[in-house]
Order: C-alpha cells, then structure tokens, then sequence
C-alpha cells in the first residue's frame, strides 16, 4: 500500500488499468467454453457481474458500501446505461458482422475518447497518444487483416455505436474522478441482464439453464473475471486520462486470442501474431514515455 501511495497518478493509472485488462484477457476463452447462445449467457453475465462487484464493495467499504452507491448520482445512472449499451451492441455487432469488422471498428474507441475528452473536459491530448492510437489501429488491421471486410453494414455500425459508447463511459468516468463509479457496473449489469432476459426466452428459443462444467466457467467469468476487471478499469480514468485507458484496453484484443490458442490450439496465424506485436510495442512504448513524462514533471522545481 505504501509502494501504491508513493507513485505518481499516471503510474497509479497504468498500474490499476493494465491490471484490469489482464485480469479481463482470459474472458473470450471463457465464453467459448462456456458455448450458451449470446442473451442466455448476457443474462448470467450481467446478474454475476452486479453479485460481484457488490460482494467487491463489501469488502473494501464495509457498512459505508451504501453511500458508495448513492454517492455515483445521475452521472452513474448514465454511465451504467451507456455501458450497458455498449454490451448490447457489441453481441449485435457480433451477430451481424465478421469478428474481424467489430474489432477494428471497436479499436476507434481510444479515438472517440480522445476526441469526447477534448472537447467536454477540456484536457489536451498528447501527441504520443494520437500517434499511439494510429499504430494501434495499423496493429489490430493486421491482426484482422484475412477476414477484414467480409461482415454486413448493419454490424458494422453496432460495431461503431459500441466504440462510440466505450468512449463515452471513460469519459464520464474521468469527469467524475473525485467520486467512485465502480458502483455503477453493478447497475450496468443488473442493466443488461434484464434487457437480455426476454431476448433469451423469446428470440432464441432457449433458455437460461447451466450446470456441470459449464456452470463453473459462467461463475469464474461472473463473479471473478467480470467484476474484478471491470472495477480496476473504471477506477482507471480517475488518474488516467480517458484515451490512454482506451488504448491500455485493447490490450484484450491481442491478449485474449492467445488463451485460445494456448488452451484449445487455434493458431491465430502469422498476421495475428504481427498485428499483435505492432500493438505490445506501441502500448508499451506509449506507457514508458508517459511515465517518464510524469516522472519529469513530478521532479521539476516549483516556479515561484
């Protein structure tokens, strides 16, 4: 705790978001073993994700958890309802386009971030983080790159509603950095398992019934990935600003097809794995040069 106390706000950011992400990285696996039709496992994904993120506000606040949730106002009330959004759209995208189109399309979101923070929070974005995104983007193109361009328009701009909607949530989320917004997943996923509770019966003919195995990869992907990634993510934008948390979250795109490949041999292919690089480079060069930039001006001499 000292060592977390003694580093600067961007290091805090990088810490907390990195965390997260890797913490998310193993959440595609998981619902590939898991195999349940999308809104049947949405439902299970949102009523878990809301159990642990409480279960985590317990735990840190105690008696005061209450006041925690109260203390998100109405700019928690959005940000769990564009969040929630961003849910829906992306199993929309994924329904109607190529995977390949919703990641692309869905990597502009540091992009949106950027642009939503200039001109609502008035924070300058630098130019290491322009040049990031667009080595970035290079970088999941080539990862794509043999089943680019093979989806509908249709999920092509759920894709984009997504990207729009990811932006958004790590705006508000910087705007209100003085208050908490982990409280606000909860109700995100409270959120999408109601919407997606009706769809499940009604549009697919399914149902919600799990057990065995699978039961115990939704409870690992509910109460522990979800939750837990999702808190520290949200906590990011508060020392971070909200395009370099955009970008530390692709991280997921590249890391999340590796435990595929480890776990059930799906080789990704010699572009993935080009693309993939492309993004661990830039990422990490991003993060060195913005730690170092903090680092300096933590350092510098007070003008009188």
């Amino acid at each position: 705790m000292s060592y977390f106390s003694s580093l600067a706000d961007h290091q805090r950011g990088l810490l907390i978001t990195t965390l997260g992400v890797l913490v998310l990285t193993p959440d595609s696996l998981l619902v590939r073993l898991i195999g349940m039709e999308p809104f049947s496992l949405l439902v299970w994904r949102g009523v878990l994700q809301a159990v642990g993120v409480l279960i985590i506000l317990r735990l840190f606040y105690g008696s005061r958890a209450l006041d925690q949730i109260y203390a998100i106002g109405k700019w928690g009330i959005l940000l769990a309802t564009v969040f929630t959004g961003s849910t829906l759209l992306f199993i929309l995208a994924l329904a109607h386009t190529a995977v390949a189109d919703v990641l692309v399309i869905v990597a502009v979101a540091p992009l949106v971030a950027a642009l939503l923070s200039r001109s609502f929070l008035g924070e300058a974005v630098p130019g290491r983080t322009w040049l990031a995104i667009v080595f970035t983007l290079l970088g999941i193109g080539l990862l794509v790159f043999e089943d680019l361009g093979s989806g509908s328009l249709y999920g092509d701009l759920a894709a984009l509603g997504c990207a729009v909607c990811i932006g958004i949530s790590l705006t508000i989320t910087r705007r209100q950095r003085a208050v908490s917004m982990v409280p606000a997943m909860a109700l995100a996923g409270a959120m999408t398992a109601v919407i997606a509770l009706p769809l499940a019966f009604w549009l697919e003919g399914g149902g919600i019934a799990a057990g065995g195995l699978q039961l115990g990869y939704i409870l690992a992907m509910g109460l522990l990935v979800v939750p837990i990634s999702f808190a520290l993510i949200t906590v990011g934008p508060r020392y971070l600003p909200a395009p370099e948390v955009g970008l530390l979250m692709l991280l997921e795109t590249v890391l999340g097809p590796l435990w595929v490949w480890l776990a059930l041999g799906e080789d990704p292919g010699p572009w993935a794995l080009a693309g993939g690089a492309v993004v661990v480079a830039t990422l990490a060069g991003h993060a060195l040069a913005g730690a170092r930039r903090a680092k300096t001006v933590s350092t510098e001499p007070a003008r009188p």
